[in-house]
C-alpha cells in the first residue's frame, strides 16, 4: 500500500518519543506534529533531522484502512493496545 498523500495521520494519532525539530520531547497521542503542514505533508519528509520512526512507517491496510478518518481511529486503536 503506498500512502495516501494528504491523509497526516501517521503524524497525529501515533505518540512519538523521539526528538521531533520543534518538539524536543516528542509528541503525545493525538496531537498533531508541528512538522505536518497545512496539507498533510511533513515538512522534514526526506531530510536527516526527522525521526526513524516516521522513516520506518510503512502504509499498510492494517492501520491505514481506506481513508484519513479510518488511519486515525486505527492507529489510534493500535496507540491504545500497545501503551504500557
Amino acid at each position: 500500500m503506498k500512502c495516501r498523500e494528504g491523509c497526516g495521520a501517521c503524524c497525529i494519532a501515533p505518540s512519538i518519543s523521539s526528538p521531533i525539530p520543534g518538539m524536543p520531547d516528542g509528541k503525545p497521542a493525538g496531537e498533531r506534529c508541528v512538522q505536518l503542514s497545512v496539507d498533510n505533508l511533513c515538512n522534514i519528509f526526506g531530510r536527516p533531522e526527522r525521526p526513524p520512526v516516521c522513516s520506518g512507517f510503512a502504509a499498510d491496510v492494517e492501520v491505514c484502512g481506506a481513508s484519513s478518518e479510518e488511519a486515525i481511529r486505527l492507529i489510534g486503536w493500535w496507540e491504545r493496545m500497545t501503551a504500557a
